[in-house]
């Protein structure tokens, strides 16, 4: 059988076989409400064929948001709103997952097709003021976030805390923390972003501190038998900033307090990064953290291909492969890469006689 193909087990969650849609978000959420966008862009992709979904960023609260358009996990409406996804994503024997999200500094921007795109949505115009580790803009474009006191840290936590707990009760079984591409967790780990000088800034284990806390205390309230993931940026891509050798140490801490799977991207904290994009750019991150932290890992940036996944799984360099912009273009890669590969795979009946 192809790597591609064969089944994976984490704790006691059983992935049919290796692909996972990536998170994506849609900014098509109202109050942070999904809706039938949601349930037919999602379902579509548990229906051709992925082990498991993992929903957008879903903010713990409306601050967390990215932009007015973003879900949220935060309340009862938004709850039963997406229980009706996952239930969908269930029957199609995939795994619910969902992406627990606080944007930080990079919150309060408009959806992308809007004509002002590249301008902070102001608090006039319906936006809101921003939170991060220290009082540094993301770019010219960007609000100034306001530095956190170690107050609204706790809150913070709180609200990462009892956003799994609502996650649970909207019948996900797998959850990752979104700690990359510049949002609120990574900018505590990087010092690009992270000025602080108090017990969450300065040293790696200082900075480390925050994101820490959260993926223990979300650990504790996820059932054991099901498993968390932790999405980060690998390396910052800019000189002075968050490197690769830093990914590692964090991981292994990171496996300490109960995460299963790394999600391995990159960048994010920086306008200025220069990234190298082509395709398995980010495997080389995949593969060091999964072989120096010795925990499971997952591919993701630019894998399009069948053939590209499956030699991917074959060098070690990853456990799953995780694709999102294929997904997007092709709902059904996952039965088309079984097509590709030579593999039989179960369709949904009603598809039977194609």
């Amino acid at each position: 059988m192809n790597q591609l193909f064969s089944s994976f087990v984490l704790r006691e969650l059983k992935f049919k076989n290796r692909i996972v849609v990536s998170p994506m978000c849609q900014y098509s959420a109202t109050e942070g409400v999904p809706n039938a966008w949601h349930l037919v862009h999602l379902g579509s992709r548990a229906v051709g064929g992925a082990a498991a979904v993992i929903c957008e960023a879903t903010s713990v609260s409306p601050e967390g948001r990215i932009s007015p358009g973003d879900t949220g996990i935060w309340n009862e409406i938004q709850i039963s709103a997406f229980l009706e996804i996952t239930e969908f994503i269930k029957m199609q024997n995939c795994i619910p997952g969902i992406q627990i999200a606080h944007a930080g500094r990079k919150a309060s921007t408009r959806i992308p097709w809007d004509p002002k795109k590249t301008q902070a949505l102001t608090v006039e115009e319906g936006g809101w003021t921003t939170l991060a580790p220290s009082a540094v803009p993301f770019d010219a474009n960007s609000l100034m976030p306001k530095e956190m006191t170690e107050k609204e840290i706790q809150e913070v936590l709180a609200q990462f805390v009892q956003a799994a707990k609502n996650a649970l009760q909207a019948g996900f079984q797998l959850a990752e923390i979104h700690m990359a591409h510049g949002y609120l967790l990574n900018e505590f780990l990087s010092p690009l972003s992270n000025l602080r000088t108090d017990q969450f800034g300065g040293s790696l284990e200082k900075r480390m501190r925050f994101p820490l806390l959260v993926a223990s205390e979300i650990r504790k309230v996820w059932p054991a038998i099901w498993p968390v993931f932790a999405r980060i940026s690998a390396t910052d891509w800019v000189e002075g900033g968050w490197t690769l050798q830093d990914s590692i140490i964090f991981c292994k801490e990171l496996k300490k307090v109960g995460i299963d799977l790394i999600d391995c991207s990159t960048g994010g904290s920086s306008p200025n990064a220069k990234i190298p994009s082509a395709p398995n750019y980010q495997v080389p991150f995949s593969e060091s953290i999964r072989k120096e932290s010795q925990i499971a890992t997952g591919a993701v940036g630019l894998i399009t291909e069948a053939q590209q996944a499956e030699d991917i799984l074959r060098q070690g360099q990853a456990d799953i492969i995780l694709v999102g912009r294929q997904f997007l273009r092709d709902p059904y890669f996952a039965s088309h890469a079984a097509r590709t590969l030579n593999e039989t795979i179960n369709r949904p009946k009603q598809y039977g006689r194609s």
